[in-house]
């Protein structure tokens, strides 16, 4: 199935000189202008009657746009029955606290059972939207709130605000090591020149930026309160990793168990079976794509991080100062 689009204005007057791409951007915001420019260079926008096909080309102004296009649904796409925690829903969007090992989006070696096939399946319609409407991802085994767009115009508007960084995600992990403040990692990410799964902080990368500040200290472990200006592949641990700080339970970067000395078995072996890393989407916060309402969701913390922490709490207060 697709679905039909059919758009039609005017370029006004005081858009002269401008990028077709750009003016037409103008006149509907609803649609981004990188779908816009693959929609000119396919021959599905006209001026006057005539298809254009340069997105670069200048208007003059008064022509009249039309644009007669669609939006394919991908097939590979099957709807599932997956539960969903949805915590917020209205005519627009969704927000969704992600369990951990629910993967978002269909890849390679997990070509279904993820959040966007059980999406498919609670709203049907959503298959009209790109990406059935997911605006970021979380990793497979973080958990927390993500915003889903149930519309076009949501999902754009949504998208642009994420890269405006207007949409605020804080967070909430368990750090190795005894950090003594918070402060901000400003460093580009870009893929691992050798591991191929892994990221890594790079000169040549993405720009990312991660603020940070202590929330409670541990004998060896740090709880964190993190905010992210950017949202790249692993951010957060790739820049805690950076700072000689890896998450709990992050095998990829640096993760493994270590105990304080002395600690009691039972944190011990919580640590040792703590197989995901500690990190939890605990507040999102934007204004509503459509009405401009600041929002803003809180998602209490999963039980296993629950259980850690009050593990290392037991530990801190039974063995005194904390190992700096």
């Amino acid at each position: 199935m697709a679905q039909q689009i059919e758009l039609s204005h005017q370029i006004q007057e005081h858009q002269m000189g401008q990028r077709l791409d750009q003016a037409i951007a103008e006149l509907f915001p609803d649609y981004s202008r990188s779908r816009i420019k693959t929609w000119i260079q396919a021959g599905q926008v006209s001026l006057d009657g005539m298809a254009v096909d340069k997105p670069r080309q200048k208007v003059m102004g008064g022509e009249q746009v039309e644009i007669a296009t669609e939006i394919e649904d991908d097939d590979r796409w099957l709807p599932q029955e997956i539960p969903l925690d949805v915590v917020y829903e209205d005519n627009d969007l969704l927000v969704i606290n992600k369990p951990a090992g629910l993967v978002v989006h269909p890849g390679a070696g997990c070509p279904d059972g993820t959040l966007l096939n059980g999406l498919l399946h609670r709203y049907p319609d959503i298959g009209d939207v790109p990406r059935a409407g997911i605006v970021h991802r979380l990793d497979k085994d973080t958990t927390g709130l993500m915003v889903v767009a149930k519309t076009i115009p949501a999902q754009t508007r949504l998208v642009r605000a994420l890269q405006k960084r207007k949409i605020t995600r804080e967070y909430e992990a368990i750090a190795i090591g005894n950090m003594t403040g918070g402060g901000m990692v400003d460093k580009p990410i870009g893929r691992h020149s050798t591991k191929r799964t892994h990221m890594a902080v790079q000169e040549l990368g993405k720009p990312a930026i991660t603020h940070y500040r202590v929330a409670e200290h541990f004998r060896g472990h740090t709880r964190l309160r993190l905010r992210l200006e950017t949202g790249r592949t692993h951010q957060i641990r790739v820049h805690m990793a950076y700072l000689n700080h890896p998450l709990v339970g992050g095998p990829l970067y640096g993760g493994k168990a270590k105990p304080p000395r002395q600690a009691g078995e039972i944190l011990v072996q919580t640590l040792r079976q703590f197989k995901r890393q500690a990190l939890h989407a605990a507040m999102l916060r934007l204004d509503h794509p459509i009405t401009g309402e600041q929002m803003e969701w809180h998602a209490p913390i999963p039980d296993d991080m629950v259980a850690l922490t009050e593990h290392l709490r037991s530990d801190q207060a039974e063995n005194g100062e904390d190992e700096y």
